[in-house]
């Protein structure tokens, strides 16, 4: 496909996932700009491309949104902040690098970033809004909720259920049939051998729930 045939895309926000995503267009896509909230960023170039406010949305009704906000720290406003653009369903683009591999009997959603070496086997599902780093492995039957980050050279089993808004740090593993529920946070370089209930935090080998910062820290 021709630069002229690709479909124009919008990135939003200008943060770290969007330069990521850069790499993983091909010849399917092509970047018009970021979107970005702070004023600080809107007006300039980022990596080559300009800088709008949301008014860009409605300005190039043509272009295609792929919306990636979220970390370790943000990950819980996800839905919120995407939902907050007022973009329809069809709008969102779906994203995925040319060396991933993808089953066709695999699904994946709307509004989904998949990077580079990303591998999802047969009947493995991803929900809409989600990300997937490098050199992850989403096994067969396993599913990954809507809303969800999960970093790089992350392995999710077969039959594994990852609930919705969850995020999964990078280097961690996630055990056949495991049920992680929505809202969780698993640490970087976590083994996940049990079951992990909704909005707690885990992490080490095996993973144990983390100490909550109270609220004076």
């Amino acid at each position: 496909m021709s630069a002229r045939c690709a479909m124009p895309l919008l990135i939003f926000p200008c943060n770290g996932n969007g330069l990521e995503a850069l790499d993983c267009l091909g010849d399917a896509w092509r970047c018009v700009g970021f979107i970005d909230d702070s004023p600080d960023k809107q007006g300039r170039s980022a990596f080559g491309f300009p800088v709008f406010p949301r008014a860009a949305l409605e300005e190039m009704p043509e272009a295609k949104v792929l919306a990636i906000p979220g970390s370790p720290v943000s990950f819980g406003m996800r839905r919120r902040i995407i939902e907050g653009l007022g973009v329809a369903a069809d709008r969102f683009a779906q994203v995925i690098h040319p060396s991933a591999r993808i089953s066709p009997r695999a699904g994946v959603g709307r509004n989904v970033l998949i990077m580079a070496g990303v591998v999802m086997t047969s009947n493995a599902a991803v929900g809409s809004h989600v990300c997937l780093l490098p050199n992850t492995v989403v096994h067969h039957d396993a599913v990954i909720g809507e809303w969800t980050l999960i970093g790089s050279n992350v392995t999710i089993a077969g039959g594994a259920r990852i609930g919705r808004g969850c995020y999964i740090g990078s280097g961690s593993s996630v055990m056949n049939d495991i049920r992680i529920g929505e809202g969780a946070l698993v640490g970087l370089g976590t083994n996940v051998i049990r079951d992990v209930p909704p909005k707690i935090r885990v992490a080490g080998n095996p993973a144990r729930p983390l100490a909550m910062r109270s609220e004076a820290q």
